[in-house]
C-alpha cells in the first residue's frame, strides 16, 4: 500500500493553497509526518521546492504517477498540529496563501540556511544506541547526503526522547559557539600517558590528574580552565599535541541582553484585583475559553492580576503566554514577569538576534519553559498546553501585522484561546472601540478597575491654549505653564517625562520667497531635518540629501526651517535648562540592540531627569519619582487622515498622562494643544473613557465605520500612476459582482501619501454587514491577480485595517 503526504509547496512565483501529492518512498515512511519540511520535485525538469507536509494518507485518488518526496529537511515536526490547524484558519481570515502563514510561524533561522546536528539529550549521553549514532562523537551533523537508514535511526531516537536535535546558523557570525577541552581515553589510557611523560613536565602530569578527576565532566569549556582551575592554553595545546585531549566547538544557548531581574513575590491585592483574579482563576481551572476584558485606569495594577494569574494556570500544570505591544519598548514588563517566574520565562520579540530567536522558540518548543512573554509574534509561540493567553495594551495598532499575513495577534490569541480550551484576557486602560462593544454586548466579560493602587489619586491635568496671545508669543515650544513646572520638578530633585510624537529637528524646510518646500524625490512627502545627521531625509523610503542653503527653485537664501521634531525639543531643553540631564528617546536614538532597556534603566536610576520621546515613553513605564508629564503639540496624531485619529490621540493622551504620580508623589500633565475644546483631547484630559466611548461609537454609527461594518481594504500599486489607476477600476468591478447594494464600495481613491518608494497608491474600501460572496470573491482576486507581480503591481488585501489613509 503506498503511503501519500500531502505538502504545502514554497513556489515564490505562483504560489497556492491546494496541497500537492507525493509518494513517500518506503526508507521514508517512519520520517515523513504531519509538520516535518521536506524537499520536493516540483513541475517540469528537475526544479527542487521545500514544502510543509500537512497530512499523511493511505492512498490516493490520483490515477497517474506521483512524484516521490525526495528528502526530509526535519526529523522532527516543527509545527504542531495545533500550529498546523492554525494556518489553514489563518490563509482564509487573511487573504495569505498558507505557505507565509507556515513560515510566519517559524523563526528566521528555519527558514534561512542551517545545520542540523544530533545531540544526546541531557541523561543520555552514555546510552548504547545514542553512542554508536554518535560514533562516540558529541554531534552528528544532519546533511541532504546522510543516509535514509541513519535517518530512521535519528527519528526513532528522537521517538524515544535520547536525543535533541539542534539548528545551527550556517553564517557562523550568527551562532554563539564555546571551544571546550574533552579526551578519546578511558582512565586506564590515561594513566598509561602519564607514566610515558618525562618527570619534570609537571604542567603534563597536573592537567592528567586534573582529567582523570574530572573525567565524567566532561567536555569543559577551556575559559573555565583557565578561570577557575588555572590551566593554561599552553598546556592544553602541549597535552592535544601528545593526543592527551582534543578541543571542539559546541553550541551555547543564547541569552537575550538586559534581562537579569531580582526575584519578586506575590503582592497583596485590592478588592477589584482580587476579584479580577478569581474571575480569571475560574476559567483557567474550568478549561472554559472566556474573553476578558479588564479596562483598568493606569496604575490601577493589572500587571499584578496577569501574574497572579499566570501563578495560577502554572500550578494547574499549565502553561501561560503573555503579549505586550513591543517588548524593546516595555522592558520593565518583561522584568516583571521574568522576576517572578525565573527560568521559566522565554521572552521573543524582534529586537532579537536570529539565534537568540531560535534559542528562546528551542527552549519553548522542547518544554523547557512554562511562560511566554513576546511581540506581536510570539502569539505563535509553539506552547504546548496552553492554560491562559494575555494581552496587555490590547488597543495597540503595532498587535496588527502589515504584510502578509496581514493577521491581528489579538484574532490569533482567540482562535488558541478556543483550541486550548483556556481564558485570553485583553487589558488597557483605554480599550479599542472593537473590544469594548463586544464587552457592552456580552461576547467578551468586561472587568472593571477604576481606582489606582493604595488610592492614589490620578494626576492633575491642564489644557494649554497655544493659541492664546501668551503662549504664542513664546520663543519655541514650551508655554509659561510648561516651563515654570518643569523649573519646579528640577528644583525638586524629581523627574519629567516630555512627549512629542514626531522625530527629526524639524518638519520641513521652505523658502520664505517662493514658497518651495524640499520634497522627496521618490514619495510624496518633505524631507524632514536631523540635525545630528546634518541630512535632509524621508521616513518613509529613508532617502538622504544634504541642507540647501539657498532655494533650489528661486535661488534665495530666505531658506529656513518649520515644524519641530524631538531634536529640536530636546536642543531647546538644554538651553532653558542647562543643568538638567536629558535623555531622548525616539527611533533615532534607539537604533541599536538593547539600546530602548539601556535608556529606560538610565533613567529609572534617575541618571537624567527628563525623558523625551515619541509615543514610545507613553506605554509600560512605571517610574515612582516622575511628577510631571508634558505634551508638545497633543494635535499630531489628531491631524492624519484617518477614522481612528480621535480614538489614537485619546489612548496616546490618557497612557502617558497615566506615567505621571504612580507612587506617593501628586502627578501633574500639562496638555499643549491647538484644539482644546476637541472631544478627545478633553476627555483625555479627564481620564474619561467612558464618555470618549459614547461619543466616538456615536460618530462611528454615523458614519459607518467598525465596529458597526466591517471594513476590507485593497490597495494598488504601481510605478505608473495610470497602470494603478485602471488596475483598480478592474479591481472595483470584479468586486460590484460578488456585493449587495447594502454593501458600501469607496474608491478607488489615492491614499494620503500618494506616491511612496516610486510607486503610486490607490485604494478601494468595502464597508459591509454581511455580504455572503465578498469572501469568495477576494480569494479569487487573491489567486487571480498574484500574477500581476510579474508586470510590477502589488495588490494587497486587509481585512480589519487598522489604518485608512
Amino acid at each position: 500500500m503506498m503511503a501519500v503526504a500531502e505538502v504545502i509547496v514554497d513556489v515564490p512565483t505562483m504560489q497556492t493553497n491546494r496541497p500537492f501529492e507525493y509518494e513517500i518512498p518506503d526508507s521514508l515512511v517512519e520520517v515523513v509526518i504531519p509538520g516535518v519540511r521536506v524537499e520536493v520535485g516540483f513541475g517540469k525538469g528537475k526544479r527542487k521546492v521545500q514544502g510543509f507536509v500537512m497530512e499523511v494518507r493511505d492512498h490516493s485518488d490520483f490515477t497517474g504517477k506521483l512524484k516521490p518526496i525526495e528528502r526530509v529537511i526535519d526529523v522532527k515536526p516543527v509545527l504542531s498540529q495545533e500550529m498546523i490547524k492554525l494556518s489553514y484558519w489563518l490563509a482564509d481570515t487573511t487573504y495569505a496563501f498558507q505557505i507565509s502563514c507556515l513560515q510566519t510561524m517559524l523563526p528566521n533561522v528555519m527558514r534561512a540556511k542551517y545545520k542540523q546536528f544530533v545531540v544526546a539529550s541531557e541523561g543520555f549521553e552514555n546510552d548504547a544506541d545514542v553512542k554508536k549514532l554518535l560514533d562516540n562523537q558529541l554531534t552528528l551533523e544532519i546533511t541532504k547526503d546522510t543516509e535514509e537508514q541513519t535517518l530512521r535511526k535519528i527519528a526513532k531516537l528522537k521517538r524515544a526522547h535520547k536525543i535533541d536535535i539542534e539548528y545551527v546558523v550556517e553564517n557562523q557570525a550568527n551562532s554563539l559557539t564555546r571551544q571546550v577541552i574533552t579526551t578519546d581515553l578511558n582512565t586506564d589510557q590515561l594513566l598509561e600517558a602519564k607514566d610515558k611523560l618525562r618527570s619534570n613536565a609537571k604542567a603534563q602530569h597536573n592537567l592528567v590528574d586534573f582529567l582523570l578527576s574530572h573525567h565524567d565532566d566532561l567536555p569543559i569549556e577551556v575559559s573555565n580552565l583557565e578561570n577557575q582551575f588555572k590551566i593554561t592554553r599552553a598546556t592544553l595545546k602541549t597535552a592535544e599535541k601528545n593526543n592527551l585531549l582534543k578541543f571542539i566547538e559546541i553550541t551555547k544557548r543564547r541569552k537575550p541582553v538586559g534581562i537579569n531581574p531580582e526575584r519578586t513575590s506575590n503582592l497583596e491585592l485590592t478588592e477589584e484585583q482580587s476579584t479580577a483574579v478569581k474571575d480569571i482563576s475560574d476559567s483557567i481551572v474550568d478549561d472554559k475559553s472566556d474573553t476578558f476584558l479588564i479596562e483598568g485606569v493606569t496604575g490601577s495594577g493589572k500587571t499584578e492580576v496577569y501574574l497572579q494569574s499566570i501563578q495560577k494556570a502554572l500550578e494547574q500544570g499549565k502553561t501561560a503566554l503573555m503579549l505586550v505591544p513591543e517588548i524593546s519598548l516595555t522592558p520593565q514588563m518583561v522584568n516583571r514577569v521574568i522576576g517572578r517566574f525565573g527560568d521559566q520565562v522565554a521572552v521573543l520579540h524582534s529586537g532579537l538576534s536570529s539565534g537568540e530567536r531560535y534559542d528562546e522558540w528551542s527552549r519553548i518548543e522542547n518544554g523547557s519553559v512554562k511562560v511566554v512573554v513576546g511581540a506581536r509574534s510570539a502569539v505563535f509561540a509553539p506552547l504546548d498546553n496552553i492554560g491562559l493567553i494575555i494581552i496587555d495594551e490590547e488597543h495597540e495598532a503595532s498587535y496588527k501585522q502589515d504584510d502578509n499575513p496581514r493577521y491581528h495577534a489579538r484574532d490569533v490569541a482567540k482562535w488558541r484561546s478556543d483550541y486550548n480550551n483556556c481564558p485570553l484576557v485583553l487589558g488597557s486602560a483605554t480599550p479599542s472601540l472593537e473590544s469594548r462593544a463586544r464587552a457592552q454586548k456580552g461576547v467578551y466579560k468586561l472587568i472593571n478597575m477604576t481606582k489606582r493602587i493604595n488610592n492614589h489619586a490620578l494626576p492633575h491635568v491642564q489644557i494649554v491654549d497655544m493659541r492664546n496671545a501668551e503662549n504664542s508669543a513664546v520663543k519655541g515650544d514650551f508655554s509659561p505653564l510648561l516651563q515654570d513646572n518643569l523649573w519646579r520638578v528640577l528644583k525638586r530633585k524629581e523627574q519629567a517625562i516630555v512627549l512629542l510624537n514626531r522625530r527629526g529637528y524639524s518638519s520641513f524646510l521652505m523658502c520664505r520667497e517662493c514658497g518651495f518646500v524640499l520634497k522627496c524625490p521618490n514619495c510624496d512627502v518633505s524631507l524632514t531635518y536631523h540635525k545630528n545627521l546634518g541630512k535632509m531625509k524621508c521616513h518613509y523610503c529613508g532617502h538622504e540629501e544634504n541642507v540647501p542653503h539657498i532655494c533650489p527653485n528661486c535661488k534665495s537664501k530666505k531658506i529656513g526651517f518649520y515644524g519641530t521634531g524631538t531634536e529640536n525639543i530636546e536642543k531647546q531643553l538644554n538651553e532653558i535648562y542647562p543643568d538638567a540631564r536629558v535623555l531622548r528617546m525616539d527611533v533615532d536614538t534607539t537604533r541599536r540592540k538593547g539600546s530602548h532597556a539601556a535608556l529606560i534603566e538610565k533613567f529609572s536610576k534617575h541618571e537624567a531627569d527628563i525623558l523625551l520621546g515619541t509615543q514610545m515613553i507613553a506605554k509600560g513605564l512605571d517610574f515612582p519619582n516622575v511628577t510631571l508629564v508634558g505634551v508638545i503639540n497633543a494635535d499630531t496624531t489628531l491631524s492624519i487622515s484617518d477614522y481612528r485619529a480621535s480614538e489614537r490621540t485619546f489612548q496616546l493622551l490618557t497612557q502617558v498622562s497615566g506615567r505621571a504620580g504612580r507612587a506617593e508623589k501628586e502627578g501633574h500633565v500639562i496638555i499643549q494643544t491647538y484644539n482644546p475644546d476637541h472631544y478627545a483631547i478633553k476627555d483625555a484630559a479627564m481620564q474619561d473613557y467612558e464618555t470618549f466611548y459614547k461619543q466616538e461609537m456615536y460618530l462611528r454609527h454615523q458614519s459607518g465605520y467598525t465596529p458597526y461594518y466591517f471594513t476590507t481594504l485593497i490597495s494598488v500599486s504601481h510605478q505608473i500612476e495610470s497602470q494603478a489607476l485602471k488596475q483598480s477600476f478592474w479591481l472595483k468591478k470584479q468586486l460590484q459582482t460578488a456585493l449587495s447594494d447594502k454593501a458600501i464600495l469607496l474608491g478607488p481613491s489615492p491614499t494620503m501619501i500618494a506616491r511612496k518608494q516610486n510607486k503610486y497608491f490607490y485604494q478601494i474600501i468595502v464597508k459591509y454587514k454581511h455580504e455572503p460572496k465578498l469572501h469568495e470573491k477576494l480569494m479569487e482576486i487573491l489567486n487571480d491577480t498574484q500574477g500581476e507581480a510579474r508586470r510590477g503591481f502589488s495588490i494587497a488585501i486587509d481585512n480589519e485595517p487598522q489604518h485608512i489613509d
